[in-house]
């Protein structure tokens, strides 16, 4: 019997639902979700260090060098990076809905769904609003609401809907931005509301640099225009969710798909990003505004999903043929994603403009070719400092936290020696 099918068949009618236990863990999961909370890193990274602006709107001349490492440090992120881990993060929650909540029909676990949902809007509410404009928890926790009303689909129907849903998507967003590229420079639309003048974007730095508290009103002002418009993709968000629990009740993100599945996967995704690097490259280094790839590479990026299915799967293959040594690295990590992702915004914002910080934000030297440094150091001690807690407890402190307010009563944390 495979580890979706342990979770799936477990008793409904246990008398109080509980934390899984540690050894009860599926190791897959863990390895993809360590992996991907890692590389929103790399994605986010950006935010913390200049004005949202400039991640928006790509038309904007850059307040840097525009010099081989920030071309290149730019450029990897886009290609490798952006879409392809909030993707993957956004199809693990989808399974941990389901294995929180349980069937549908499932009167004990219901309202442990709802609590842990609730809790995790409040998570974000405070992440948010005090500590970095980009959370994602909040968004996360409502468009939870509307994804576990199908948590008890068949693995079958989730794919078809989940799937389909985000193949719709893409071929919109193609369209967008090839449309987007074919008529740049024929007129602004005004729709951008990130839409800034570069002496908007200094002005940013300036409020910035000048710690609190107009570090923290920018930040706040920020985070309540990102929030609305991500109310936009509550659609994808939620179509991710759904297609990544039906892949895990087909079996897929437990390695119990034929190996033939994965390696396509693979290949599909390794031909995507083919196609997209080269073009995007060109885009890269030409003239802010200007698509030399005439919105080739915006195609490429459109398809962000099917490169993570690809990450997903190289990571699974590696576990289950021989290299588990290198992708189990990973999994201490996605034990503590909840606060490794809440630790990368506190140890990114301290660093960059909150107030005990050295207030970096603006600064050249972390430009996206210097930026990777922060980035490395960052992900080195997570990987470093996620074993050696987990040693010594049975999960990360907000872990412990979000599961005490949970289930009503605070888990044990000190691990149990033999």
């Amino acid at each position: 019997m495979s580890a979706a099918e342990d979770v799936t068949l477990a008793p409904a009618a246990a008398a109080r639902p509980a934390p899984i236990r540690r050894e009860d863990r599926i190791i897959h999961l863990d390895i993809l979700r360590g992996f991907a909370v890692l590389g929103i890193l790399a994605v986010n990274a950006a935010t913390f260090a200049w004005p949202p602006a400039l991640d928006f709107d790509p038309t904007l001349a850059r307040p840097w060098v525009e010099n081989a490492a920030n071309v290149t440090g730019e450029w990897v992120v886009d290609v490798f990076f952006q879409d392809k881990f909030r993707s993957l993060f956004s199809m693990l929650f989808g399974v941990s809905i389901f294995l929180i909540g349980g069937e549908r029909h499932d009167e004990a676990k219901a309202p442990v769904l709802h609590r842990r949902l609730m809790w995790l809007g409040l998570f974000g509410l405070i992440h948010g609003a005090a500590i970095w404009m980009g959370d994602i928890l909040l968004h996360y926790a409502y468009c939870g609401l509307i994804a576990m009303l199908g948590r008890s689909w068949s693995a079958r129907r989730l794919i078809l809907i989940g799937g389909g849903l985000n193949l719709v998507f893409a071929l919109i967003s193609a369209l967008g931005l090839w449309a987007q590229a074919a008529f740049a420079g024929q007129g602004d639309s005004g729709q951008n509301p990130f839409a800034a003048t570069p002496e908007d974007i200094q002005a940013l730095i300036a409020a910035y640099q000048s710690g609190f508290p107009a570090a923290q009103i920018e930040n706040f002002k920020s985070w309540l225009l990102l929030e609305t418009l991500s109310l936009f993709l509550a659609p994808i968000t939620i179509a991710l969710m759904w297609l990544g629990l039906g892949l895990f009740k087909a079996g897929f993100l437990v390695g119990r798909a034929p190996a033939w599945v994965y390696l396509i996967l693979v290949a599909l995704a390794a031909g995507n990003l083919a196609f997209f690097a080269p073009n995007a490259w060109l885009d890269a280094n030409a003239e802010a505004g200007t698509y030399p790839s005439g919105g080739m590479a915006g195609i490429g990026a459109s398809f962000a999903w099917v490169i993570t299915l690809g990450y997903a799967s190289a990571l699974i293959l590696m576990t289950k043929f021989g290299l588990g040594i290198v992708s189990r690295r990973f999994a201490p990590v996605g034990q503590m994603a909840f606060t490794n992702y809440l630790s990368q915004s506190l140890i990114m914002a301290s660093l960059f403009y909150l107030p005990w910080g050295p207030m970096w934000f603006g600064d050249e030297r972390f430009a996206p070719g210097g930026m990777w440094w922060v980035v490395g150091a960052v992900w080195l001690l997570q990987l470093v400092w996620s074993p050696l807690w987990l040693s010594r407890f049975e999960m990360g402190p907000l872990e412990w936290l979000w599961r005490g307010l949970t289930y009503g009563r605070l888990p044990p944390l000190r691990r149990r020696r033999a």
